[in-house]
């Protein structure tokens, strides 16, 4: 695991502490999130690829996973 986070989301009007834990791994290229994610989260990889390479960084040319628990 590279790194773990604690965040929010939104659901009607009640607020969910969500965990995010990102792993980079060795092997092909790829970016996949895991666990809470539903079809607009899954949608949202091209909104996070832009926003790093916005900010100034290298999107890593890893195997990417996302786990939101």
């Amino acid at each position: 695991m590279l790194a773990k986070v604690k965040s929010g989301a939104v659901a009607g009007v009640n607020g969910l502490m969500v965990e995010v834990e990102v792993d980079l791994a060795q092997g092909l290229p790829a970016f996949s999130t895991v666990g809470l994610a539903e079809g607009a989260v899954r949608e949202a990889k091209d909104r996070v690829k832009a926003a790093i390479k916005n900010g100034g960084y290298e999107f890593p040319q890893r195997k990417i996973t996302v786990y939101l628990t």
